[in-house]
């Protein structure tokens, strides 16, 4: 399902309870980096990447390899938290096809609780096109509710209702003559790309040309993430790296 491009959409302006509109859907932009949609009791996250650290342990990059059960640890707050019924995962859960055969048999259990306790989606990603059989949920490659659309990679060009990973987005402004990068959600009404959720991903600044002709720039706004709260930082204000 392709969305359709939206001629003008509303700025993603918060409500009192914490919620922006995004094509006709409130959402939440947590501060963990999950999207929660109350109404749906829905929760979404992107880009897990699972077992990336034993992965670059592999290439000869020595990183601790603890990145799995940080942001298991994660995923098991946000969903504690916010207690939803659904969860999606935006594909790239697990950073390759062999990641499932480097997991640790108690964070095999806990991502099978995980999957036990809700009605879990993963969608496939360019890491991970046939996610690991065994784990609980199910693999799909996109999937609509109601006016959202949830894929991996965005669309090019202006979408609407589309909810996406991929690009791990970051921010940066200014701040008293520092600069402050962060992990970002960025969104112009329209669409929302989501934050990479795994604890070892990286991030491209929301102002690279991969987000070309993605997002009107006047609304864009980038939701910062910072400790327990989310910064929502207009177009015109962030600055390149």
């Amino acid at each position: 399902m392709t969305a359709l491009a939206s001629p003008d959409p509303e700025p993603p302006v918060l409500t009192r309870d914490g919620l922006i509109h995004l094509s006709g859907a409130a959402v939440r932009l947590d501060w963990s980096g999950a999207l929660h949609w109350p109404e749906e009791e829905l929760l979404v996250v992107a880009d897990l990447h699972f077992e990336k650290g034993t992965s670059q342990g592999m290439r000869g990059r020595f990183l601790p390899p603890y990145d799995t059960r940080t942001t298991l640890g994660a995923l098991e707050e946000v969903v504690r938290r916010l207690s939803p019924k659904r969860v999606i995962a935006l594909g790239d859960s697990f950073h390759d096809r062999a990641a499932d055969g480097r997991l640790m048999e108690g964070e095999r259990n806990r991502i099978r609780a995980l999957t036990a306790a809700v009605d879990w989606l993963w969608i496939t990603g360019n890491h991970d096109p046939e996610p690991p059989e065994g784990l609980g949920g199910q693999s799909v490659d996109i999937v609509a509710i109601g006016p959202l659309v949830f894929r991996h990679e965005p669309g090019r060009g202006r979408q609407t209702g589309e909810i996406a990973g991929h690009l791990h987005p970051c921010a940066r402004v200014g701040v008293r003559g520092r600069a402050l990068r962060r992990r970002a959600f960025v969104s112009d009404g329209a669409r929302c790309i989501l934050p990479a959720f795994g604890a070892y991903t990286g991030g491209l600044n929301v102002l690279d040309d991969a987000y070309r002709g993605m997002f009107d720039r006047v609304r864009m706004i980038a939701w910062m993430i910072g400790d327990q709260r989310v910064y929502p930082v207009r177009g015109p204000m962030l600055v390149p790296d």
